[in-house]
C-alpha cells in the first residue's frame, strides 16, 4: 500500500510587526512584509501544485488558517498551528497527520524547490529521518518516515539557537535504537538584509 506523502509548510500570516524582525530592522516593517510575502509565494505555489505529495499550509495565528488566506491556492489544505512553542506546534501536527512520511519546511528559504523536497521524500524510503542543516545550527527541513512513529521528538529543544539540530538528533536517538538519519546539503534562510541581497544576486546569476 502506498502511503500519502505529507509536506507541511509552516508560515506566519504576513502582518506588520510579526515577521522577519531582523530584516525589518534593516529595511522597515512594510518592506519586510513585502519580502516575506514574496518568499512565501515562491515556496508555496510550486510545491502545492506537485502531485507527488499532499501539501498543507500550517499558519499562525490560527484564525488565518481557519478563514483561508489570500496568496495560498484554494486547493492547498490549511492547518492551524495551535498553541505553544514551535516544538509543541510541530509535534501536534506530526502526531495528528494520517499515516505516511512527513516533511516540514518554512517559507524563508529561496533555494528550496520541488526536486529538493522530492529527494528528501526519497531518502525516507531508506532512512528513519531526514534533516536539511542550516548554517546557524538549525535546519531548513526535517522529515520522518513515521514507521515506527516517533513521539515527542520536538520536546526540550533550544529553538533558534546553535543547538537546535543537535537537540533534535538527540531526541531522535533517544526514541529509536540506532536511527538512520540522512543529512541533506546545508542551506541558509533569509534573516537580514545581507542574506536577502545575497539570495537576490544568486537568483539574478541563474
Amino acid at each position: 500500500m502506498n502511503l500519502t506523502q505529507h509536506l507541511v509548510i509552516f508560515a506566519k500570516a504576513p502582518r506588520l510587526g510579526t515577521v522577519k524582525s531582523r530584516l525589518a530592522a534593516d529595511v522597515g516593517e512594510v518592506e519586510a512584509v513585502r519580502i516575506y510575502r514574496q518568499l512565501a509565494e515562491q515556496t508555496i505555489r510550486p510545491l502545492s501544485r506537485d502531485a507527488r505529495w499532499q501539501t498543507y499550509l500550517a499558519l499562525t495565528p490560527d484564525k488565518d488558517a481557519l478563514d483561508g488566506f489570500g496568496w495560498s491556492s484554494p486547493k492547498l489544505a490549511r492547518l492551524p498551528q495551535g498553541r505553544g512553542d514551535l516544538g509543541d506546534r510541530l509535534g501536534r501536527i506530526h502526531h495528528d497527520l494520517a499515516p505516511g512520511p512527513v516533511i516540514f519546511i518554512g517559507t524563508d528559504l529561496p533555494d528550496i524547490n520541488n526536486e529538493r523536497v522530492a529527494r528528501a521524500f526519497k531518502a525516507l524510503g531508506n532512512y528513519d529521518a531526514v534533516i536539511g542543516p542550516a548554517g546557524d545550527g538549525g535546519y531548513w527541513l526535517i522529515g520522518f518516515k513515521r514507521r515506527p512513529r516517533i513521539l515527542d521528538v520536538f520536546n526540550n529543544i533550544r529553538w533558534s539557537s546553535s543547538h537546535t539540530m543537535k537537540d533534535t538528533i538527540r531526541n531522535i536517538e533517544a526514541k529509536i535504537h540506532q536511527p538512520r538519519i540522512k543529512l541533506l546539503e546545508q542551506l541558509n534562510d533569509i534573516d537580514d538584509i545581507a542574506s536577502y541581497q545575497k539570495a537576490q544576486n544568486k537568483r539574478l546569476r541563474k
